[in-house]
């Protein structure tokens, strides 16, 4: 939320000058006069310090608060006005607001149709914050405005807020204001979000219903075997029967009964692996073995890697189109990616240069660049590479395509086959005994038939 000072005069005459967060310049203003006081003048300024912690303030304050810092002087005979029942709603609501992907969309797509207008930054941001109904972002927007207008670049601003825009977006933004094209960036960062909600619906509508069958069966599996089982092996016991259950039912059975019994032994076990694996993540081996495995993993590795570098060679692209040379080109486009393996891969490219050697051959002997995208690489430095990295982007963006087709022919196979082994096992634990006792065979053994 952003930092007004502001000066203003009460009614004897007294001048009062003061710092407060407030929602808006136009708040601020409504509840100073609330509170008899005449505003002289009113400044934002940005509240950041200079540590700059990853964490996101509160975006609402209760105006009761805000009243708190500006009444730092005795006003004697003045009181403050009652607050209506809707304005307390209104002011509820404003404080639980939360900022959503749609926002952030919402207003990459307005700042991209500014900037193909020619507005400058200053003036798209000023027409987006009058149009922005999220109290919450409306506070985060004018933050970067105060940011913009004090001379510093957006992403600068953005980075606070790195719970609000995403890494990749932030970094594309950052690609856009160093090489000059901020306007093309805004176009692939629209892009970059449209399509990461396009796979993030995709994968819901396979994911989801398949999870809730396979979270179901388990709980009736072990419901069933926990009361089912229990009240079948009675009716053996009461008519004295030589049926038995079946013996994967006794098994699952006593190991449900232990599992209650010992239940922190595994929660112990879990927890250990849980942490173990996390701390091992976050050390500089285990974070590059990560990202290495995000590369390899079955199903998912391949379409990750063709993403990443997509956005390495559009930043690229961008960069040698504003006149850039090839190792500052990919310097600056190299914040658009996170992965440890890629950027290895980026700083031993850019060394090879540095030393007059071939810049591709470290994609090349890394196996995780496909033949065709280092042959136009290669083609493209011995033409014109700006040309040719627009085709060799044009056809990634069309393997993507086909990674996403083939992701979404084999998802939902492995998905049905893990919810056929639950199912089929859930059959011989509970169905089978259940059966056994509808056909009634145990009632001839208990009578010796």
């Amino acid at each position: 939320m952003p930092t007004y000072t502001y000066k203003a005069m009460t009614r004897t005459g007294l001048v009062v000058k003061n710092k407060v967060e407030a929602l808006s310049k136009q708040n601020l203003i409504k509840s100073l006069k609330n509170n008899n006081l005449v505003p002289i003048s009113i400044e934002q300024i940005s509240y950041r310090t200079g540590s700059k912690v990853k964490k996101q303030k509160r975006n609402i304050t209760d105006i009761n608060e805000i009243m708190k810092n500006v009444n730092t002087t005795q006003l004697a005979g003045e009181k403050h006005k009652t607050l209506s029942t809707k304005e307390k709603i209104n002011i509820y609501f404003a404080k639980t607001e939360k900022i959503t992907q749609r926002d952030v969309v919402v207003f990459t797509q307005n700042f991209y149709l500014l900037k193909k207008a020619n507005f400058n930054n200053i003036h798209a941001l000023n027409t987006i914050i009058e149009s922005t109904e999220n109290l919450s972002f409306k506070g985060i927007l004018e933050d970067i405005l105060a940011g913009v207008e004090a001379g510093e670049n957006m992403y600068t601003t953005m980075e606070y807020y790195s719970n609000v825009f995403p890494y990749i977006y932030i970094n594309m933004i950052k690609v856009g204001e160093l090489s000059g094209s901020l306007t093309n960036s805004l176009e692939q960062a629209v892009k970059y979000l449209d399509d990461t909600e396009s796979l993030n619906k995709k994968l819901r509508s396979i994911l989801i219903p398949n999870i809730i069958q396979f979270v179901l069966l388990i709980v009736m599996l072990f419901v069933g075997t926990l009361f089912a089982i229990p009240a079948i092996q009675n009716v053996f016991d009461e008519i004295g029967t030589e049926e038995q259950l079946p013996a994967i039912t006794l098994w699952f059975s006593d190991f449900v009964n232990k599992l209650i019994q010992y239940w922190y032994i595994p929660v112990l076990v879990i927890a250990a692996i849980v942490g173990a694996i996390v701390f091992y993540v976050h050390t500089p081996k285990g974070k590059y073995n990560f990202d290495y495995f995000k590369y390899k993993m079955p199903i998912f590795g391949e379409l990750i890697f063709a993403l990443d570098f997509s956005r390495l060679m559009k930043a690229m692209l961008l960069n040698l189109e504003n006149g850039m040379r090839i190792q500052e080109s990919i310097e600056v486009s190299k914040n658009v990616v996170k992965n440890y393996v890629l950027l290895s891969i980026i700083e031993t490219a850019i060394n090879n240069i540095l030393i007059g050697q071939s810049w591709i051959e470290p994609f090349e002997k890394s196996g995780l660049a496909k033949p065709m995208i280092t042959e136009m690489l290669k083609i493209g430095m011995q033409t014109d590479l700006a040309e040719m990295m627009e085709k060799l982007v044009e056809y990634m963006e069309i393997d993507i395509d086909n990674i996403m087709t083939k992701i979404m022919k084999a998802l939902p196979q492995v998905v049905y086959a893990l919810v056929g082994v639950v199912l089929i096992f859930f059959v011989l634990v509970v169905l089978v005994p259940c059966i056994q006792v509808y056909m009634g065979n145990f009632l001839f053994s208990a009578y010796g038939v």
